[in-house]
């Protein structure tokens, strides 16, 4: 499924991706997430191995939810929220990580902060559906 235009524009513009990876329990897993839009696919970046990589290995079923700070007419937030499957791809992260420090530390940033990092790897979603409040719900 393609992500509308309204949709690729406010990831674009910086909303803070709360990502949900599922535990080996079955208990939900949250973090915030640096996402990007790279075609069809949302992507996101980590250095090092986390308990939201082994999930994904584990069950690549994710849900990613964006706030926004504009209201709609009826006076709610503007939110998105993304489901898809994730699939991880060695390297590439400090590559990304930049990419997207552009857009949420600024211009003259440069990120990760360190001499020569591990390259980590690139979470790749493709999207099966999405919901939520804003110009995009018209697209449902």
């Amino acid at each position: 499924m393609l992500l509308p235009e309204t949709a690729r524009a406010f990831i674009a513009a910086g909303a803070y991706g709360h990502l949900v990876t599922l535990n080996r329990d079955g208990s939900p897993h949250v973090t915030m997430s640096w996402v990007g839009v790279d075609g069809d696919e949302l992507v996101m970046a980590t250095l090092n191995d986390q308990l939201k990589l082994r999930n994904i290995r584990r069950d690549p079923r994710v849900v990613i939810s964006f706030e926004g700070t504009k209201l709609d007419r009826w006076g709610l937030r503007e939110y998105l929220v993304v489901r898809g499957r994730a699939r991880l791809v060695e390297g590439g992260a400090p590559e990304l990580l930049q990419r997207l420090a552009y857009t949420y530390l600024g211009p003259d940033v440069r990120f990760p902060p360190m001499p020569d990092p591990p390259p980590g790897y690139v979470t790749r979603v493709a999207v099966d559906r999405f919901s939520g409040v804003g110009p995009w719900a018209e697209d449902l």
